[in-house]
């Protein structure tokens, strides 16, 4: 079981925007938890916050806590490195390294000091087959991972991603760029993902946010308008939820 529960969280950049404001919600364990609403909303804030991307950024405040299993991720001590090994994230165009599918899929584990090549081989193996890739490329390997289509190169980061054994997946619009047949597959990937996994997704329409989550929060002008299960499509509480679920804004 993994536990984020996130209190109080509020992120502004430098330039006074406020990205997020008092952000509370708790995340299922083993689910889709997915985070839906327009544009500039503070999803990919949070998504970024939630592995520390956002240390990079021209951020000029964060105060609030998110709690990995009971730890403030946010603090100071905290080992950042170790960090994004247990919160992965893939983002909406995929960026395969300029090396071969093979050496994307390890460079995580190489990083990491692993160089035995029985454990390398054994790891993108597993993370090919658990994105689903491993049929169609296990015999071009040491070919270069541009060479491959779209579709196949997301499920190509989203390995290189998984090699690293994380706890959390998070997906910033991962099919966003992608043909409806890639999406659909990455779609049924990610079904099968969390039972393994604690999935964190931003879709790129309220459409896929339907179909794929187990648990979604709606996000409007940098607040959390509500939360829930599945019935937050059909019979959301807030009348704002409503108008974006029916198209009247967004």
């Amino acid at each position: 079981m993994t536990e984020i529960i996130i209190e109080h969280l509020t992120v502004r950049y430098s330039d006074g925007y406020e990205s997020l404001r008092d952000i509370n919600m708790q995340m299922r364990s083993n689910a889709i938890n997915v985070l839906f609403g327009p544009a500039g909303g503070g999803k990919s804030t949070l998504l970024r916050t939630m592995n520390r991307l956002n240390d990079l950024a021209d951020v000029s405040e964060v105060s609030g806590r998110i709690l990995l299993n009971g730890v403030n991720i946010l603090e100071n001590g905290v080992d950042v490195i170790e960090l994004r090994r247990k919160v992965g994230i893939l983002f909406s165009r995929p960026i395969p390294l300029p090396l071969s599918i093979y050496e994307n899929v390890c460079y995580g584990l190489r990083m990491a000091g692993i160089r035995k090549k029985s454990v390398l081989d054994e790891a993108v193996e597993w993370s090919l087959r658990m994105s689903v890739l491993w049929d169609e490329i296990h015999d071009r390997l040491n070919d270069p991972a541009n060479a491959l289509s779209g579709g196949q190169q997301q499920r190509l980061c989203l390995a290189r991603t998984l090699a690293l054994k994380p706890e959390i997946v998070m997906l910033d619009e991962p099919t966003s760029a992608l043909d409806p047949v890639s999406t659909a597959r990455i779609e049924s990937l990610l079904m099968e993902l969390k039972q393994q996994f604690t999935i964190i997704l931003a879709p790129h329409n309220t459409q896929q946010a339907a179909r794929m989550a187990d648990f979604a929060g709606f996000f409007l002008q940098g607040e959390l308008i509500e939360t829930g299960d599945t019935g937050i499509f059909t019979n959301p509480r807030d009348q704002r939820t409503q108008e974006y679920i029916e198209g009247r804004f967004g």
